[in-house]
């Protein structure tokens, strides 16, 4: 008789389901996500000298090519390359499960997909970057055409590009008030057509570079103080500015390197910080930083009347939740993570008022930027430097 096996929510687990978590959890690489593959030399499963487990391929690109060392991604030991080991014991696992085919989604698996990242709890899957590599990261932005990251920070060159496995492939902007450099990066947001927008608070701007790091643009425009940025469907650039209480909406033609059409689109806000636009409804959501205690969360239309509005009141009422900044995932749901408590949660689709969701609380010190990916959370923590990836 087929027995059940207790999971860690203290349930139990069918037989279908405890090969499911074996292939997922055990069987394929925690970095790049491919599965563990003894006919392919790149994707064989090795042992660190810590004890966790990459494939052959992660290891080499992790690692430094002079000094042969790499920081495990997730307990962040110096392990040497020539300490690691072949894992037989997940080989001769996968050997072993190879006749046993894939379990069938159930019909409440493909709901649970449907719901997109905002319908339940993530949980840390990789992390990198560290001191040094990110120096005080403050926001983050992602191309979905080929998943490269792009995180600003306070290094010498403000802008850093990621391969999605969290190898550095380049770095843009230099520190400066030339014309491609950057004084004080806040934020950044990539356009549908693959440049990279960033708010210059120092030199009072936004900068707009192709995905390489060639300086295509300066947005002046007036403004105060320039914070958060996104692009909403129609590929228009958002803008808040913390001193000038305005939310503005720019259109670029990126060939010439000229604004096109420039206004503000709503006043009258209260130091409006993070701004994030949905490309599945075309709402836009505006975080209003008014006070250390007392936040406020607008939901906007695409013509930007308001459709929903919340203060820091009303989320007490519900739950301790302090923003920091906001985002939507790609079915529409709200999602806000909060720095002080190291927190993101999920506001829903707010349609018939905000239902909280707590989807990330372990392994978060502070953080500052946010970006769903598929069924994926991409994370930059300012409180140790690091982007984290949540599944």
């Amino acid at each position: 008789m087929a027995r059940s096996c207790p999971n860690r929510g203290g349930g139990l687990l069918s037989p279908e389901d405890i090969l499911k978590e074996i292939r997922v959890n055990l069987l394929e690489c925690k970095v790049c996500f491919e599965k563990f593959n003894t006919q392919q030399v790149e994707r064989r499963p090795q042992n660190l000298s810590c004890g966790h487990v990459l494939c052959l391929e992660c290891i080499r690109a992790l690692s430094h090519p002079l000094l042969r060392k790499l920081e495990c991604p997730f307990c962040r030991q110096l392990c040497s390359i020539d300490a690691t080991s072949h894992c037989q014991a997940l080989c001769d696992l996968q050997e072993m499960l190879f006749v046993i085919p894939d379990a069938p989604c159930s019909e409440k698996g493909e709901e649970e997909a449907a719901a997109g990242v905002g319908s339940k709890a993530l949980h840390l899957c990789m992390t990198f970057g560290g001191w040094g590599a990110l120096i005080n990261p403050s926001g983050l932005a992602v191309m979905r055409s080929s998943g490269t990251m792009f995180v600003v920070h306070d290094g010498e060159e403000r802008v850093v590009a990621l391969s999605p496995q969290g190898r550095k492939q380049h770095t843009f902007g230099p520190r400066g008030h030339a014309g491609e450099g950057v004084c004080f990066a806040v934020d950044v947001a990539v356009t549908r057509c693959g440049h990279v927008v960033v708010t210059d608070a120092g030199d009072k701007a936004v900068k707009v570079f192709t995905s390489r790091g060639r300086h295509v643009l300066t947005i002046k425009a007036r403004f105060s103080l320039p914070w958060g940025v996104d692009t909403n469907s129609s590929g228009h650039i958002l803008v808040t500015d913390v001193q000038a209480g305005t939310l503005s909406r720019f259109k670029v033609d990126y060939k010439h390197g000229v604004t096109q059409e420039e206004g503000v689109v709503v006043s009258n806000l209260q130091h409006p910080k993070s701004v994030a636009c949905s490309g599945r409804t075309g709402n836009t959501a505006v975080m209003e930083h008014v006070t250390q205690d007392t936040q406020h969360l607008t939901v906007f239309t695409e013509d930007f009347h308001v459709l929903y509005r919340v203060d820091s009141f009303g989320l007490k009422l519900m739950s301790s939740v302090r923003m920091s900044g906001v985002t939507f995932d790609t079915n529409g749901h709200l999602l806000v993570f909060d720095s002080q408590q190291g927190m993101i949660w999920s506001f829903g689709n707010m349609q018939s008022g905000p239902v909280l969701t707590p989807l990330v609380s372990d392994h978060l010190i502070r953080p500052v930027g946010l970006v769903p990916l598929n069924n994926t959370l991409i994370v930059v923590d300012g409180g140790d430097h690091t982007v984290k990836v949540y599944s």
